[in-house]
């Protein structure tokens, strides 16, 4: 009877275990890119908690069932983050396309900024100043009213002050307005590189897929704030140890 019973619980037991694991089976997968060959960088399980190496043409193997959320991150590729579906773990060879890293875009956003702010300082004095108009020197403008506006034409001196008052505003992001990319932007240009590397103990092709694991967490968008740099730190040491749980389980 006791001999029963005992081999009752141990089924019950890994009856439990495997719910818990959800029956994951390995996946084959192969990130692709239609100019380059990726052959390094990380896939990562968020909800099995575990990751993988991509190998010799852009292969990966790794544990996962329907509806884990799977993240792509690498030196050379823009992370990326999928769910995957009964289809995506019924495929031979999940390909799954990265898309390159693109300096430039930044490069372009921050000659935009400069330009926008060097309206703001020097152009508004001249728009402020008033002119006298002289009849010997100044051509008629049947165009320009009187009042020195343009009939039916745009207030485009209006729209300055408008523009200007919503650039100095102080912006309020809402939690689901903050994606991603922007929570990985923003804590990478708010924390040097050394706390990723020395305080966190990170390799320099780690921190992005560290920062994209911590954006899956909903709390970390409501920490892109200046006021909360200190719980944002806070979060992330926090959120490391279950990172490096999963280095240790792909060990």
């Amino acid at each position: 009877m006791k001999n029963k019973l005992g081999v009752l619980v141990v089924c019950l037991f890994c009856q439990f275990v495997l719910g818990q694991n959800g029956f994951r089976k390995p996946l084959h997968g192969q990130v692709i890119n239609d100019f380059l060959a990726i052959e390094s960088g990380y896939v990562m399980n968020i909800n099995a908690n575990v990751r993988t190496f991509i190998g010799a043409g852009g292969l990966f193997d790794i544990a996962a069932q329907p509806k884990d959320t799977l993240l792509f991150s690498g030196l050379t590729f823009q992370s990326k983050k999928i769910v995957l579906t009964e289809k995506d773990c019924a495929e031979i060879l999940l390909k799954v396309k990265l898309d390159l890293v693109n300096n430039q875009l930044k490069e372009v956003v921050v000659h935009k900024e400069l330009k926008v702010k060097a309206l703001q300082g020097g152009s508004q004095k001249y728009v402020d100043m008033q002119f006298e108009d002289d009849n010997q020197s100044t051509a008629k403008n049947n165009a320009m009213m009187s009042d020195q506006t343009i009939k039916y034409g745009t207030d485009f001196v209006r729209i300055f002050k408008d523009v200007k008052k919503l650039l100095s505003k102080k912006d309020e992001v809402k939690d689901e307005e903050v994606t991603d990319i922007a929570f990985v932007e923003y804590a990478k240009d708010n924390f040097k590189k050394d706390f990723y590397i020395k305080t966190l103990n990170l390799k320099d092709d780690e921190i992005e897929l560290f920062l994209m694991y911590c954006s899956n967490d909903p709390r970390s968008k409501q920490l892109v704030d200046p006021d909360q740099k200190f719980q944002l730190m806070d979060f992330m040491i926090n959120k490391n140890k279950d990172f490096k749980k999963a280095e240790a389980t792909q060990k």
